[in-house]
């Protein structure tokens, strides 16, 4: 499959490590350029390119990038990807640390992924977003066992979402449904469900006991 990625940070990198391993054609991307990724290409045969070719002709492009950032983000930038390409969003809203304060989730209460899609002009599924990065290197285990870590997985497409579903799992990791894009506010950082390494009861558990509510520290 052909997959974009852009952004190459510690999601974005061991993402890229590890589709290219399972045979995946990955194409990523950052702000700084192609020429920056040298390193990561030569380790994992994946093909740096510009944020404007890392969707052409894909079948799920990652979005993983500060939220801050996706207002910078091309316009039009799905327009050559393939027919139905799943849009994953990893991104999360952090005020105080990173991203500042945005009105329309702040005081119209946007999911961080619907005010990522009015952006992109794309529907997202919602996904990795409170996964350890070394995680997605060190703790993938087959189908069935006990062991295996379940993520959330949100969107309002639901093709789109059994595609991002198949290859988490294809990945080593187990999914739950976590709803629309406008229930992702139960995946997003400072909820039971957030860092979990669980399996799919207690992500489950952990959703259905998050609360909207926002603690001033994850306040703008």
């Amino acid at each position: 499959m052909k997959i974009g990625i852009i952004g190459a940070g510690n999601i974005g990198g061991n993402l890229t490590r590890r589709l290219t391993a399972l045979g995946h054609q990955v194409y990523v991307a950052n702000s700084r350029g192609p020429h920056t990724l040298k390193a990561l290409a030569e380790e994992t045969g994946a093909t740096p390119v510009t944020v404007e070719e890392a969707p052409r002709g894909a079948e799920i492009v990652v979005v993983t990038i500060p939220l801050k950032a996706v207002p910078d983000l091309p316009s039009g930038l799905f327009d050559e990807a393939a027919d139905g390409v799943a849009v994953i969003d990893t991104g999360n809203y952090y005020p105080r640390q990173r991203d500042g304060r945005i009105a329309a989730i702040e005081d119209e209460g946007l999911t961080e992924s619907r005010w990522t899609e009015r952006h992109i002009g794309h529907p997202v599924i919602k996904a990795f977003n409170g996964t350890y990065a070394q995680d997605i290197l060190d703790r993938p285990l087959p189908a069935g066992d006990p062991g295996r870590i379940a993520l959330p997985v949100a969107g309002d497409d639901e093709a789109a979402k059994r595609k991002v579903r198949d290859l988490i799992d294809e990945l080593g990791f187990d999914t739950v449904d976590a709803g629309g894009i406008d229930d992702s506010w139960r995946q997003q950082p400072d909820t039971p469900v957030y860092g979990l390494r669980g399996g799919v009861e207690a992500v489950t558990k952990a959703l259905a006991e998050a609360s909207p509510e926002r603690k001033p520290e994850f306040s703008g």
